[in-house]
């Protein structure tokens, strides 16, 4: 078994990166298919998983469902449902991820894969970053949005996915210790960051 995460700066092309490894690779790809999966095991729609996935709630969103839990007549009894958390949606997130590793090689894309697969030997731990300015001109791009919107989502977004892996795995997420190899997608490109990975991919697994 063969396995390589990508953590991702938002607006570095992680994803973009991983797809192209997993192409040349030939193996699954574990990126959109993960939030199909949490989708279909919760009952939600793709949008709705995608919205809370990789981010903390905020006090607001905390407060209403410590009220939720704690006024009876609030409770989904009707059918059975529990209520929609972020611990009910990681927990789902590392059962996805732990069953997809043992079908064959795979490419996993965030979703703190990295610390949940940490001490597995078949892995390989890769983080995509680059500057501010070159994050926010990837998304003006990718999105179509002005330039201070693009900074405001890459400084909200890397902050959220931070948030999380420290909150759900014990882990600093930009820490370089975490991982085995760290590209600069500003510097690199996506094409440059992409085949240093399968370099290395196949010069540790064959």
């Amino acid at each position: 078994m063969a396995i390589v995460t990508i953590s991702r700066m938002f607006g570095s092309g992680g994803s973009q990166v991983a797809k192209r490894v997993a192409d040349t690779l030939g193996w699954d790809l574990l990126d959109d298919a993960v939030v199909d999966a949490i989708a279909e095991r919760l009952g939600l729609t793709r949008a709705e998983v995608s919205a809370r996935e990789e981010r903390v709630p905020s006090l607001v969103e905390r407060v209403a469902a410590a009220l939720t839990l704690s006024v009876p007549e609030m409770l989904p009894v009707a059918d059975g449902t529990l209520p929609l958390t972020e611990e009910r949606i990681v927990a789902v997130t590392k059962a996805v991820i732990e069953e997809t590793v043992q079908k064959g090689h795979a490419v996993l894309v965030g979703r703190g894969a990295q610390s949940l697969l940490a001490n597995r030997p078949d892995a390989l731990h890769v983080f995509c970053y680059a500057p501010r300015a070159a994050l926010a001109a990837f998304v003006m791009t990718d999105r179509g949005v002005s330039h201070e919107e693009a900074l405001r989502l890459v400084d909200e977004t890397n902050r959220q996915r931070e948030r999380y892996v420290r909150q759900h795995w014990h882990r600093e997420w930009r820490a370089a210790e975490s991982y085995d190899l760290c590209v600069n997608t500003g510097t690199l490109g996506i094409e440059g960051a992409a085949r240093l990975v399968i370099e290395l991919a196949r010069d540790r697994f064959g």
